[in-house]
C-alpha cells in the first residue's frame, strides 16, 4: 500500500512538473510583447507586419510597402555561416534581377543588428539585412520553434496587398536571388494574362 501511494505521489509530482514546464513555454510564446502561437502560414494568408532594423541602420516595416511593391523576406539561420553567406551573397551579386521588378527584398535572421551590420559589410551587401533578436517576427512567420531556435531557411514572397504569394522552403542558396526573381516574373506574367482575359 505504501509503495502504491509513493508511486502515485511520484506520478503526481511528475505531472505537476510537466504542466509547469508546458505553462512556462506558453508564457514565453504568448507572454506580454510576444505574438500569439499560430498555425503555420500558408499562401493566401495575410503576412504578419514587422518593424525590423536593417544593416543600414534604418527600420523597415512591411506596411510601408503595401500597394507599392512586392516584398521578399528571406530568413536564414545565422550570420557568418557558410550556407547563409552564400545565400546573402546571391542576393548581393544577383540582386539586379530583382531590382528590375517591383520588388523590395531583404534577408533576415535572429542575429543582432550589430552582427548583421558586420555581416553585410563583410559581404559588401548593398541591400538591407534585417535583424530580429527578440524572435517575435520570426515566431509570427513560423520560422523559429522556440526561444533558443535558429530561424529556418524559408523565404516569403508577399504581394502588394500584404498577402503571402509564395513560400520557398527548399532554398538553393547559390541561386536563390535568381530563383526568386524567376518566380516573381512568372507570377507577374500570369497575373497580367488573367487581368487581360
Amino acid at each position: 500500500m505504501r509503495e502504491t501511494m509513493a508511486i502515485a505521489k511520484a506520478m503526481s509530482n511528475i505531472s505537476i512538473a510537466l504542466l509547469l514546464f508546458a505553462m512556462a513555454g506558453l508564457a514565453w510564446a504568448e507572454g506580454p510583447g510576444n505574438p500569439p502561437v499560430r498555425k503555420e502560414l500558408k499562401v493566401g494568408d495575410p503576412a504578419p507586419d514587422f518593424a525590423l532594423k536593417g544593416s543600414d541602420g534604418k527600420t523597415y516595416r512591411l506596411s510601408d510597402f503595401r500597394g507599392k511593391q512586392i516584398v521578399v523576406l528571406a530568413w536564414y539561420p545565422k550570420a557568418f555561416t557558410p550556407g547563409c553567406t552564400r545565400e546573402c551573397k546571391s542576393f548581393a551579386t544577383r540582386g539586379h534581377s530583382l531590382k528590375a521588378l517591383p520588388v523590395a527584398f531583404f534577408t533576415a535572421s535572429i542575429d543582432t543588428p550589430e552582427d548583421n551590420r558586420r555581416f553585410a559589410e563583410s559581404l559588401g551587401v548593398k541591400y538591407p539585412i534585417l535583424s530580429d533578436p527578440t524572435r517575435k517576427t520570426a515566431m509570427a512567420y513560423g520560422v523559429v520553434d522556440g526561444p533558443d531556435a535558429y530561424a529556418k531557411r524559408w523565404t516569403f514572397i508577399i504581394g502588394m496587398d500584404g498577402r503571402i504569394l509564395h513560400i520557398d522552403k527548399a532554398v538553393k542558396v547559390e541561386t536563390h536571388a535568381e530563383d526568386v526573381a524567376a518566380w516573381i516574373s512568372e507570377w507577374l506574367k500570369a497575373s497580367a494574362s488573367e487581368a487581360g482575359s
